[in-house]
């Protein structure tokens, strides 16, 4: 189940960071991506909430990342890691099903695959640290 979940997350962010760098519809691109490269993925609707989710928090996560990283303005974050993020803060901070250590080892595994060397790192840092200021105002 954990490997369809990462396919759904790497569908996830190439939508993400897709209409970042050119716009476009996000629904409609996840739908391309899912057909293109998971056609047998088992967990199109997690994707599907997933994207809706960082979609409709966005606002929220932005200001998150500038709370959680504020040695780096938000536009000069590679829009990749970016990407990486909203889904990672999106899964800490929203999501129900995913435990927030789950999320923060799937994105910094993303960020392995997909970002720069210092990528896993900064997006462990970020989450970390949002996981931990979560974990504190609801103890």
């Amino acid at each position: 189940m954990a490997s369809y979940r990462h396919l759904a997350r790497t569908c996830v962010m190439q939508t993400l960071f897709a209409v970042e760098f050119r716009g476009g519809n996000a629904n409609e691109i996840l739908s391309n991506l899912l057909e293109e490269f998971a056609p047998k993925l088992t967990e199109v609707e997690f994707a599907k909430e997933t994207l809706t989710g960082v979609l409709e928090h966005k606002e929220e996560i932005t200001k998150t990342i500038q709370t959680y990283a504020p040695d780096w303005p938000i536009e000069k974050i590679a829009k990749i890691d970016r990407a990486i993020l909203d889904i990672g803060i999106y899964e800490v901070l929203y999501s129900k099903d995913v435990p927030p250590v789950v999320a923060i080892n799937e994105a910094v595994e993303i960020a392995k695959h997909y970002g720069d060397k210092n990528s896993p790192k900064f997006i462990n840092g970020v989450l970390s640290s949002v996981m931990k200021a979560n974990t504190n105002e609801n103890a």
